[in-house]
């Protein structure tokens, strides 16, 4: 199994060491910064004897390096700084991203393509548009990470172990987004059986905004350990055929009443990439309050050059 990691930045690098570790395949992880992906590609191999592995990674500048992948994760692009909405970084990012598509399309045409570059619910969406690939290939990490999110926050409050709770959230990856208590488990039970109402929506709010949070602490950059594992995570969930479910941006075609768009959903990953999208069972709250984030994800669509 080949693996290409496109961008080696923060959230590349780490991601290239958990697929590393979980021995998931060859990997290649690719930048245009000249040494900087071969540097962490030494780096990560000398890694290998404590680690107990003995995995293949190549790093390089040259994009031909994706062909024949079976599995490409785009992580490239200009990283959120503090008082920028994800929404600034269409323009560039999306420039960024044809140029990559382009070159997928020619060198590996049978690719699952998993898109990490934020806008991520649009990036995911003009991916999909300019690669012409079935879209159960083309999917976006998105609300994976949210759920991550929401699940460490629920622990924080209830003190027990983020393991015990299995988060649902579903929407836009950023301020639209909708953490689902009702279909969020805490030992089997729903989180509304479990909190008050007004502790749930405290850390509703909290997790809608976590990723804000964090840039602003950070002060330059965004946040790189708990993506890297979203993104593992899914990267093993397709190589091992796990068909695991997830909250992922996919491509929508009637499903929900939405058509040609991109949100967070979730979904059954396997090696066919997305092999089934799960339609939840909305209240006409959280109806509402979906296709309001659907509608803002839209709207920053019709802004793209497609």
């Amino acid at each position: 199994m080949k693996i290409s990691i496109i961008g080696a930045g923060n959230v590349g690098g780490l991601t290239a060491m958990r697929i590393a570790q979980e021995d998931l395949g060859n990997l290649v992880v690719i930048d245009i910064v000249p040494g900087l992906a071969k540097g962490k590609a030494f780096d990560l191999d000398d890694s290998q004897t404590l680690l107990n592995r003995n995995y293949s990674v190549t790093g390089t500048d040259d994009m031909s390096a994706i062909k024949d992948s079976q599995i490409i994760v785009i992580t490239a692009g200009l990283a959120r700084k503090p008082g920028m909405a994800r929404e600034d970084l269409l323009n560039y990012n999306a420039q960024l991203l044809k140029g990559i598509c382009e070159k997928i399309k020619i060198l590996s045409a049978n690719a699952t393509v998993i898109i990490v570059t934020n806008p991520l619910d649009i990036m995911t969406y003009y991916a999909v548009k300019t690669l012409g690939f079935k879209t159960n290939k083309v999917f976006g990490m998105g609300v994976s990470l949210d759920g991550l999110r929401f699940a460490n926050l629920i622990s924080q409050e209830l003190n027990i172990p983020p393991i015990q709770i299995l988060p649902c959230v579903i929407g836009s990856h950023g301020e639209t987004m909708l953490p689902l208590p009702r279909f969020t488990l805490v030992n089997h039970k729903p989180l509304t059986e479990v909190l008050k109402r007004e502790k749930i929506d405290e850390l509703v709010k909290r997790t809608v905004e976590r990723g804000k949070e964090i840039v602003c602490l950070l002060g330059s950059g965004s946040a790189y350990f708990a993506p890297s594992v979203a993104i593992a995570q899914i990267v093993k969930a397709v190589v091992k055929d796990e068909k695991t479910i997830l909250g992922v941006s996919a491509y929508l075609n009637g499903e929900y009443g939405i058509k040609d768009i991109c949100i967070g959903v979730t979904c059954v990953l396997g090696k066919a990439g997305i092999e089934k999208i799960m339609e939840l069972d909305l209240d006409p709250e959280e109806k509402e309050k979906f296709l309001r984030s659907a509608e803002s994800i839209r709207e920053l669509t019709k802004l793209l050059n497609i």
